[in-house]
């Protein structure tokens, strides 16, 4: 399993996060878990693969370290989630280079295919 088989996911509940991490491990990928924006920021974040970002969380959101990101030139393919969505952070998350949006709870086959889609695409454009 290299990096490219590496999901960070970043989310501040922990039940969120193991579900997750069941659910991607059972699906032969690296999983390396965060429980906040920070804490991801300050690992070290060379491992490359794509990140599995909640939306909603305390401190800096989401979407405020997707634009972080963005800002320090760190394009890993980016997939949102979220269980309060609207159209204004949609669009917000598509501006800032967010390859897909998806609403909690998310769909395990969603989910699968768009991280396949996204670690072999090396982040082409899906679905928001």
């Amino acid at each position: 399993m290299g990096s490219q088989r590496m999901v960070h996911v970043v989310d501040d509940d922990d039940a969120v996060r193991d579900s997750m991490r069941s659910l991607l491990e059972a699906h032969g990928l690296t999983v390396r878990e965060y429980d906040s924006a920070g804490a991801f920021l300050s690992a070290d974040g060379e491992e490359g693969g794509c990140l599995l970002l909640d939306l909603h969380m305390p401190g800096m959101s989401g979407l405020e370290l997707l634009e972080t990101l963005r800002e320090k030139h760190n394009d890993i393919p980016t997939i949102m989630m979220t269980g309060r969505s609207d159209a204004g952070l949609r669009a917000r998350a598509q501006r800032s280079g967010a390859l897909a949006f998806l609403d909690k709870p998310v769909d395990e086959e969603q989910l699968m295919s768009t991280i396949d889609r996204a670690l072999s695409d090396n982040g082409a454009k899906l679905q928001l």
